[in-house]
């Protein structure tokens, strides 16, 4: 038998099994509210968006009560090696899940952009499709169909919301540090200065997204260009969002108290989500904005 981990003083056992819990069946039970409320909201009916809203607050509710026993059970000194190891390794597939889910967006852009594109545009096609049809990206499609649109390039907002991500990738690398070191000061500083750069960029991408929709005039139907902007774009954002939400709590839980020097998997997790959006982001900012 390995050795156990040691939280605060009292020994872990060999291998905890929680006890039987309800927030699995509550948490479906939420998100089948949220997606019967989306399917009906994007057709028209009127109770699906409060359909969305009492299941995105069934989630949070679930969400609160059920990482508040995950974290009773870290603190109290129930998780030994190898539950830290579960942790490790979910946390890995997760990352792994949405790196997947971002190179799905990338193919579809590179596929439309390389592929798409000039098959439309060669003779054959234009002959018997679209006479007018232009090969270039990124592209109006025949004459008529999309409304005509300006593209967003880097400047300015797209490099100042890539300073600030790689600027905030630093301070929690130093966060990270100084726990390690138990220099809990220091870590709650640079742990606070990364939440706010992450919230920081939110407020600029939605800036960014008031400009690019009533000066540029480009929407979601603005063509493939469009779509898949706001689709990879939006959803980067959504995963900032929840990985500076996940980061607030991880400060609340070290204000608290929380985590020591040698056993501290909430704030490496939350970490690795951060660097994985910092990667995307790089990929996002090379790709949509720059190519």
């Amino acid at each position: 038998m390995s050795a156990s981990h040691s939280v605060q003083g009292k020994e872990a056992p060999y291998y905890f099994v929680p006890a039987d819990s309800g927030h699995p069946v509550r948490m479906a039970v939420a998100l089948l509210f949220m997606g019967l409320g989306a399917a009906a909201w994007v057709n028209g009916a009127d109770w699906g968006k409060w359909s969305v809203l009492v299941g995105f607050i069934g989630v949070v509710i679930v969400m609160y009560y059920w990482f508040g026993d995950a974290i009773h059970e870290s603190e109290t000194g129930l998780n030994s090696k190898r539950i830290d190891g579960s942790y490790r390794w979910s946390m890995s597939w997760f990352i792994f899940s949405e790196v997947m889910f971002f190179a799905a967006f990338f193919g579809a852009l590179w596929y439309t952009r390389t592929i798409t594109t000039p098959w439309l545009g060669d003779i054959d096609h234009r002959l018997m499709l679209w006479p007018d049809f232009q090969a270039a990206w990124p592209n109006f499609g025949p004459a008529g169909v999309v409304e005509p649109f300006q593209t967003v390039g880097p400047f300015w907002l797209p490099t100042i919301n890539t300073a600030l991500l790689l600027s905030s990738g630093v301070t929690l690398t130093i966060a990270h540090h100084a726990l390690r070191e138990n220099h809990r000061g220091k870590a709650k500083f640079w742990l606070a200065a990364t939440v706010i750069l992450g919230f920081v960029f939110v407020g600029c991408q939605a800036f960014e997204y008031i400009h690019a929709y009533q000066d540029l005039n480009l929407k979601f139907n603005s063509g493939a260009y469009g779509s898949l902007f706001y689709m990879l774009t939006g959803f980067h954002g959504f995963h900032v969002i929840l990985g500076a939400t996940m980061l607030t709590v991880i400060l609340i839980r070290l204000i608290r108290g929380h985590f020591t020097s040698d056993h501290h998997f909430g704030f490496e997790g939350a970490a690795w989500y951060w660097h994985f959006v910092d990667v995307v982001w790089l990929g996002l900012y090379l790709f949509v904005y720059w190519f």
